[in-house]
């Protein structure tokens, strides 16, 4: 009984560290993103509304 216990919870962390992960990955990207919209709008506005569209 105390051994399913356990693997329950070994199981339940792994995902959770997982969704985490998945977190992380999608707040980069946002960043990376953003990064890019912030260099077109130095050269020039027109060029950053069509991308940020």
């Amino acid at each position: 009984m105390r051994e399913r216990e356990r693997e329950r919870k070994k199981y339940s962390e792994r995902k959770l560290g997982r969704k985490k992960k998945e977190a992380g990955e999608r707040e980069r990207r946002k960043g990376r993103e953003r990064k890019g919209r912030e260099r077109e709008r130095v050269r020039g506005r027109e060029r950053n509304t069509v991308r940020g569209s």
